[in-house]
């Protein structure tokens, strides 16, 4: 039998139980959903890293193959595809006569399942995938074929390549229109945007930019078109109705070390954020003003990919040289931390938590 001390002291610790997961809970809903995930391209480890942007570490990392560089998620988000090259890795500083020869069996679209986390399939994809962009109902994939002058058009549910066609001289950046009927393709060394019929894979016209292009958003309700100019340090306005160039918007001199690389908008489409490469700096733009709005410097190393988070208040760029990811405020500006993936990360995912 039970003393009537004893049941009072139940009592009252089952009240400051109950007390204290009610305030577990509350806490709990107003913490950061801890299933966002950044997803990391890293071109010279080979893998995509996973990492939790939240607790500011690396969760995880998936062995996909030779250089992975372009990465995006299905629209179901429920894979991931990762463009893998068998060419070797240039860039600034190495004499590219020099290098070996490619090894075309390596060139693919990995294919990343986000359940079991493992790469269940490479899919071909023309001969040096650099980056890509999927059909909004999610059947095709548009790979940049950078050291063959090609658009493939990716069957994704066969894993075939359905078709391809001759663009201009090393295509990079690409783009599908919100009705999956357009594809655009900005090409570096021809200073064009090349304009290509989805279905059939017809060049319907193309686009003249400042020098070397590289990445390429498209914004649906102004039915505008953006693309970065590395060496033009600048970014090409165009309309995605007559595909005529609106406006250059300048972002600094051909000689200063801004060089537009990695290109994000915010989710109302009223700014752009840049990556400058060995500039070191994120540039805010507002594209309707035509104008640079701030000037985010010392981000990184060399900032390549770059993502902004569901919310509009983070930014996550991808630092090759250094190895890690920033994690950027955009109300202060400011870096608020930097995460070790290692390796040399190239492109950047965002997927918010379920």
């Amino acid at each position: 039998m039970h003393s009537r001390r004893g049941v009072v002291g139940a009592a009252a610790m089952a009240l400051a139980l109950s007390g204290w997961l009610c305030t577990w809970a509350a806490r709990a809903d107003s913490r950061p959903d801890s299933g966002t995930r950044l997803y990391v391209s890293d071109e010279r480890g080979g893998d995509v890293v996973i990492v939790d942007p939240d607790a500011g570490s690396v969760v995880g990392r998936i062995a996909v193959g030779k250089r992975p560089r372009g990465i995006q998620l299905s629209p179901d988000r429920k894979l991931l595809y990762v463009a893998l090259s068998g060419s070797p890795i240039g860039g600034p500083n190495v004499d590219e006569s020099k290098l070996p020869p490619p090894d075309r069996r390596y060139d693919g679209i990995g294919v990343v399942d986000l359940q079991s986390l493992k790469l269940i399939s490479t899919y071909p994809s023309g001969a040096d995938p650099e980056t890509f962009a999927i059909s909004h109902d999610g059947a095709t994939l548009y790979a940049s074929n950078e050291d063959t002058g090609m658009l493939s058009a990716v069957d994704l549910r066969k894993g075939t390549v359905r078709a391809t066609v001759a663009v201009g001289s090393e295509p990079e950046g690409v783009a599908v229109s919100h009705d999956d009927r357009t594809v655009y393709v900005a090409c570096e060394t021809a200073n064009r945007v090349y304009v290509v019929d989805a279905h059939s894979l017809k060049v319907l016209a193309t686009i003249p930019t400042q020098a070397r292009p590289r990445s390429l958003l498209l914004f649906d309700e102004s039915r505008t078109g953006y693309v970065t100019d590395e060496f033009g340090a600048s970014i090409t306005v165009f309309s995605t109705d007559s595909h005529q160039v609106i406006r250059t918007i300048v972002l600094g001199t051909p000689q200063s070390a801004v060089r537009p690389m990695g290109l994000a908008g915010s989710a109302d489409g009223r700014l752009l954020y840049v990556t400058t490469g060995r500039g070191g700096s994120l540039l805010e733009v507002d594209p309707a003003a035509g104008r640079i709005v701030r000037t985010l410097a010392e981000i990184g190393q060399r900032p390549w990919g770059v993502a902004v988070s569901a919310d509009g208040r983070t930014a996550y760029t991808a630092n090759g040289p250094s190895g890690d990811i920033s994690v950027v405020d955009l109300k202060s500006g400011r870096v608020d931390r930097k995460i070790a993936v290692g390796g040399s990360p190239w492109g950047i995912v965002y997927a918010p938590g379920r």
